[in-house]
């Protein structure tokens, strides 16, 4: 693969300041920002595949018969009802 030259003042400053932020090479700054840059081009996952991932991947399991309300947490807290 060939060499990439850019020759742009500004691109160049670009580059510089932030291969200095994060003390980077110019090539790597280049490189982070052409990757960053694609990867807000990617379909973004929906909340619902999210979620679905961390389910089949989690150790935790749920109980679907648990009902999540004051009385669940207060039992939490050893708290009586009054």
């Amino acid at each position: 693969m060939g060499a990439l030259y850019v020759k742009d003042d500004d691109a160049r400053v670009m580059a510089e300041k932030l291969a200095d932020r994060r003390g980077l090479t110019k090539v790597a700054a280049v490189k982070l920002a052409l990757a960053n840059e694609l990867a807000r081009d990617e379909p973004k996952q929906s909340l619902h595949d999210i979620v679905a991932e961390l389910r089949r991947t989690s150790k935790l399991r749920i109980d679907p018969d648990v009902v999540i309300d004051k009385a669940f947490y207060d039992s939490l807290n050893d708290e009586d009802d009054d």
